[in-house]
């Protein structure tokens, strides 16, 4: 058996979103963000990124373009090698030929496989019900963070998250106690 991993939404989880984001001076950091990632790197979690990143099916941004937002997040976080992984979906939403995209958990699993990750011991972390509904197909336990919920979206995914968090600091706090509660 793996050891588990924290699975992270990028945008309006770690960086604010600009729509189709594809200019890297424009990257800025959510509130809480830096201290947090520190805080699970420390205490020797495996970071992935799972990101929809339709504007690239949709040929409004290119593969490129997301890498380079992707570099400047990460140095802005700590530096080049937090993440042990990206895994993106670059479909359009309804694009049929993609299972991949969130609310699937297919990144998840792949990032599992992979690198050898169990989920029943990992966590997806997300501000959008797509990440909450992934992280729960994958068998992660699921923290909603209640920065920029979409309304729409926000009753469901209270319901469906194993923890809803106010902010980064009380998202890391129980993602760590749970992580000590379950050695």
């Amino acid at each position: 058996m793996g050891k588990g991993a924290v699975f992270l939404d990028r945008d309006d989880t770690l960086i604010e979103n600009v729509p189709y984001l594809g200019d890297p001076s424009l990257v800025k950091l959510m509130p809480g963000a830096m201290e947090a990632i520190k805080a699970l790197r420390l205490s020797g979690f495996p970071l992935v990124i799972v990101s929809n990143q339709s504007g690239v099916g949709r040929g409004l941004i290119t593969k490129e373009q997301v890498r380079s937002v992707d570099a400047r997040m990460e140095e802005l976080l700590g530096g080049r090698g937090i993440f042990t992984t990206y895994k993106h979906c670059y479909a359009a939403p309804g694009d049929p030929y993609d299972e991949h995209r969130k609310p699937s958990p297919l990144m998840l699993q792949e990032a599992a496989e992979t690198h050898g990750f169990d989920l029943l011991q990992s966590y997806m972390v997300g501000n959008r019900l797509s990440d909450i509904q992934a992280g729960d197909r994958a068998g992660c336990k699921t923290i909603l963070l209640h920065l920029r919920v979409p309304p729409d979206e926000e009753q469901e995914s209270i319901r469906l998250a194993s923890f809803t968090a106010k902010d980064w600091p009380s998202a890391c706090d129980w993602l760590l106690q749970s992580k000590r509660a379950d050695q």
